[in-house]
């Protein structure tokens, strides 16, 4: 697979009645879009907002987060699975409008109302601590607020999110149809391996729930659950092959512009033919019911890496709890076959950085990266303007919880409740301190 993208960098969104871009400018048709969101049955009403960098803005309701990207040649389309059919993508050309997101907002209480299946939703400030703390401050924001018809099920207002977000973003990208990037273009390519350099893999591990509705990831469309590890080319992620459950917008779970925009895999690219040649990204599901399902992915995963003769695993992760067990076991496993890791994880450590910073270890794991912690305290001032479908939020998520006004000042004894505040793989940069 050879995939070319080319970049077109968005300064500014102006919502108004045609679609253009022009040096930095994108001219949105607000009416357009809305139509296109409403085609949808599911969804009663849609509305949209811009909101920039440095604007003492709150959004509230997100549930993820997309990069707007169109195919310009290539067998098959963006999104696949979602937009369209199961084809193949990760080959031909593809457009991206960088420096902005669609950040999709949505008031959704959903029907699972206790447990790791509980809808969630999370905010972002676009100045000020929490602007800080989160890599999507960054972004000119197109805010696409959707109101769902009521009572819908789990698995039909997961599929209406999806379906706006990725319609949306894809609509937003044809502007660059017919146009030429004045940026360069990157080339992604596995070919030509350079003898003598070691291969690496990069294991992902994805975080699921089998007694959830839909996963919290899914591959072409389909939900990762019971399945064992899968190789995929880094390529389909770039394409939008991998994408979100968008019902549980947490810090520590990646959006699809985290799996558009995946660090790992284009630092990996980025040494590829340098230093190491790039063999292939491992998707693993963790999160296993059983210790008994643990070791087997672990074994499985490992085999997998091994099979792909790779010397060496990036092995990367998303969740939290138990999930931490088939990661720590599959490093265990990739050792004992002589394939050398190195774990990229975010740290616990309590609310003041002094706790033990990993749920579990297992002293295989000898080449560690933090990413930083997740449990540090964020007090976030008052904004001067709210945007999106909630003016009350929870703090914490469970039903019953009290709800604090979102035009107020916040205090939050951890980040999982600012979308991006938890840096999974590495995308912020960050400094340590030795005392």
């Amino acid at each position: 697979m050879r995939l070319e993208m080319a970049e077109f960098p968005v300064t500014r969104i102006n919502l108004g009645t045609r679609f253009d871009y022009d040096s930095g400018v994108l001219e949105v048709n607000r009416e357009e879009l809305k139509d296109l969101v409403l085609q949808d049955k599911r969804i009663e009403d849609t509305w949209l907002e811009v909101v920039i960098p440095g604007e003492k803005a709150r959004i509230t309701g997100i549930r993820d987060v997309i990069e707007p990207r169109v195919k310009v040649n290539g067998a098959a389309q963006v999104f696949p699975g979602v937009l369209g059919p199961v084809a193949p993508v990760g080959d031909g050309r593809t457009h991206r409008l960088s420096g902005m997101a669609v950040l999709t907002a949505v008031k959704y209480e959903g029907t699972i109302r206790a447990g790791d299946g509980v809808q969630r939703s999370a905010i972002l400030d676009m100045w000020g601590p929490g602007a800080e703390a989160s890599r999507f401050s960054s972004l000119v924001n197109l805010v696409l607020i959707l109101q769902l018809v009521e009572g819908l099920p789990e698995i039909e207002a997961h599929a209406a999110m999806q379906h706006a977000e990725c319609r949306v973003a894809k609509r937003l990208a044809e502007v660059t149809l017919g146009l030429n990037p004045k940026k360069k273009v990157d080339v992604y390519d596995l070919s030509g391996e350079k003898r003598k350099l070691p291969r690496a893999v990069l294991i992902q591990g994805c975080m699921t729930e089998s007694h959830n509705p839909h996963s919290g990831v899914s591959y072409y469309g389909l939900p990762i659950r019971d399945s064992l590890a899968t190789v995929v080319h880094p390529n389909e992620l770039l394409d939008g092959a991998v994408g979100v459950n968008t019902t549980r917008a947490m810090a520590y779970l990646p959006t699809t512009w985290d799996w558009q925009n995946h660090p790992l895999v284009l630092g990996l690219y980025r040494q590829h033919r340098k230093r190491l040649n790039f063999a292939g990204v491992i998707l693993q599901r963790i999160r296993f019911e059983t210790h008994h399902g643990k070791e087997v992915i672990a074994q499985n995963t490992a085999q997998l890496a091994s099979s792909l003769r790779a010397g060496a695993a990036f092995v990367s992760w998303l969740g939290s709890g138990n999930c931490f067990v088939d990661v720590m076991l599959t490093i265990r496993a990739c050792e004992n076959r002589g394939i050398k890791t190195v774990l990229v994880t975010y740290e616990y450590g309590g609310k003041d950085g002094v706790d033990f910073p990993l749920l579990f270890y297992a002293p295989e794991a000898n080449a560690v990266v933090t990413t930083g912690s997740r449990d540090r305290w964020l007090d976030l001032p008052a904004p001067e303007r709210v945007v999106g479908p909630y003016d009350h939020i929870r703090i914490l998520s469970y039903p019953g919880a009290p709800e604090a006004p979102v035009g107020g000042p916040l205090s939050l004894d951890a980040r999982d409740l600012v979308i991006g505040a938890v840096d999974n793989w590495g995308m912020q940069s960050w400094t340590c301190r030795a005392y």
